[in-house]
């Protein structure tokens, strides 16, 4: 029962060391996510500053994880050079070095100090950048608090004959340790947190100097997967660029397991205390790295071009939806919002492209919108999925009620491609197959109307970006006008029905579809100015006026 309570101890202390790191990213991307990244980007005129800018940005971080997911955010949209972002990368490695020195300083009130100001200033601020800092600093104490409760749960286990088993079992197959190590720093997406538990069990007697290093060889291995894992779906440069970086700690970490008794021979005579020759060996590994692989950045770009080659034809999916600016909201909001005026602009031509397939019918026409709407399919659920995460975060007012504001628009955007798709584009092909044409009244009436819902989509997008309550009266100003233009069109070709128009008996079900389609068109577009309004006190419930209820008729 007593191990099994350690055990439970020792968990727990690793969870509060994880959380710590993460209220640190959090707090500090959310503080000064956007400086921070822009500072990252202007900071990689050559090699040397990309490095010091990789090493800040870590530092600040407290997670080389996060500034390589931004990094390679950066090198996917073309802000970063591959070669000045790698060099980035090798100085993250050498930031989360230095944090693991401050972090394994033996200061024991300074983790009471931090918590106490954290809360402190988190309970005091009313702005997101106070609470930011307020976030990182508890985390920072969390951290803190957390190894001191790991070096406490620790200190018993050199009495335990099944934990000196094991790592004495570790320490005959250096390749399981290694291995071991890996895993256990992707599953806690920190090679940082990973490096300091092996510092702890170095200081208790627990590890041996050689198993330390290997172990920390392991963890810097496992902290460049993560990265790899973030981009996946992004663009073909942000995958390069991480997977460089998993090669280059791999062939760090393989080189530092073959010689890791020399090494920690060499750490011992130099560094007699466990807990610093671990830090030593993690700093020593990244040092390395940087020294012999900083002139190779041309190389190793080349290399990674090779593995992974552009492919042939252009990618498609999401361009600006960044999964690193999620702790930041106004940045990741601005990203979504940027994604769904693209989603606009393809609806857009879809519209528009249905009106030339009326006015110049043809076979292809129809398998293009297709391809089309499965493109504004695939991006709505993207933007949906991602507003929806950035949603579990702590957000403000202001910004739950933009993504909701974004994703609303986002869905009317898929229905109204559907209604072009489905609907527009299926009158133009049936107009086609039959050899039919709208009489010249009833055509330039459909024109007319098409004009005025490519007039009013394009308003809707400026509505959605800048939301201004002028405008967004002018767009429901605008959709009332379609439907009288509708209800008028439709009138006047019942007309020409009765005085037996030839062309227009034979397109009528025709010419109202597409009156019908193109009016719900500008409901939906319309949708967009309702919560602008509404916040501004400008809408009603109901379009009905009160002294319009209908009484109910008595019998006579």
């Amino acid at each position: 029962m007593h191990s099994t309570i350690q055990l439970i101890n020792l968990l727990g202390a690793g969870a509060l060391l994880l959380w710590g790191l993460r209220l640190i990213k959090t707090g500090v991307m959310r503080a000064f996510g956007a400086s921070l990244r822009l500072w990252i980007a202007r900071g990689t005129g050559n090699r040397f500053t990309a490095v010091l800018s990789g090493m800040m940005a870590t530092l600040a971080l407290q997670s080389s994880t996060a500034t390589a997911v931004i990094t390679a955010s950066f090198a996917s949209s073309g802000a970063i050079q591959p070669r000045m972002a790698q060099a980035v990368m090798l100085g993250a490695n050498v930031g989360t070095s230095i944090a693991a020195v401050i972090l394994s300083l033996d200061v024991h009130w300074f983790s009471s100090a931090t918590i106490l100001l954290g809360v402190t200033i988190f309970s005091l601020s009313k702005y997101a950048r106070g609470k930011g800092i307020g976030r990182a600093v508890l985390g920072l104490g969390l951290m803190l608090l957390a190894l001191q409760l790991v070096g406490s749960v620790t200190g018993p286990l050199r009495e335990s004959d099944v934990m000196v088993a094991i790592l004495s079992g570790l320490g005959d197959a250096p390749a399981f340790a290694l291995i071991l190590a890996a895993v256990l720093a992707l599953v806690a997406s920190s090679s940082l947190a990973i490096v300091l538990f092996v510092a702890l069990l170095a200081s208790a007697g627990i590890v041996e100097p050689p198993l330390a290093v290997t172990l920390v060889a392991g963890a810097n291995l496992g902290g460049a997967i993560p990265p790899l894992l973030a981009v996946l779906h992004e663009g073909t440069e942000a995958r390069r660029l991480t997977l460089a970086n998993l090669v280059v700690r791999a062939i760090g970490a393989i080189v530092l397991t073959i010689f890791a008794a020399p090494a920690a021979g060499l750490l011992q005579a130099i560094l007699p205390n466990a807990n610093a020759l671990t830090i030593a060996a993690h700093i020593g590994f990244n040092l390395a790295l940087l020294v012999l692989f900083l002139p190779l950045l041309g190389p190793i770009g080349k290399l990674a071009a090779l593995a992974i080659p552009k492919p042939a034809t252009p990618e498609k999916g999401a361009n600006y939806l960044d999964d690193s600016v999620l702790d930041t909201p106004t940045i990741a909001l601005a990203a979504a919002a940027r994604e769904t005026l693209r989603v606009s602009d393809i609806v857009l031509a879809m519209l528009s492209g249905s009106l030339d397939a009326l006015r110049k019918p043809g076979p292809a026409s129809r398998s293009a919108a297709s391809q089309l709407d499965d493109d504004v399919d695939a991006l709505n659920q993207a933007i949906k999925l991602y507003l929806t995460r950035l949603d579990q975060t702590d957000l403000e007012e202001d910004e739950a009620r933009r993504s909701t504001q974004i994703m609303s628009f986002a869905i009317n955007l898929e229905h109204v491609g559907d209604i072009v798709e489905s609907g527009l584009y299926d009158v133009a092909g049936k107009m086609a197959k039959r050899q039919l044409k709208f009489s010249p009244d009833g055509l330039a009436e459909i024109v007319a109307l098409y004009e005025k819902t490519i007039t009013n989509m394009q308003l809707s997008q400026t509505v959605f970006m800048t939301g201004d309550p002028q405008l967004a009266r002018q767009l429901v100003a605008a959709k009332v006008e379609v439907r009288r233009l509708e209800a008028r069109s439709a009138q006047e070709h019942i007309q020409r029905v009765r005085e037996r128009v030839p062309a227009s008996v034979e397109t009528s079900s025709l010419h109202l579809d597409l009156l019908r389609d193109l009016k719900r068109i500008n409901a939906h577009l319309a949708s967009v100015a309702y919560p602008i309004l509404e916040t501004k006190g400008e809408l009603d419930e109901s379009r009905l006026r009160p002294h319009a209820v209908l009484e109910p008729k008595t019998a006579k």
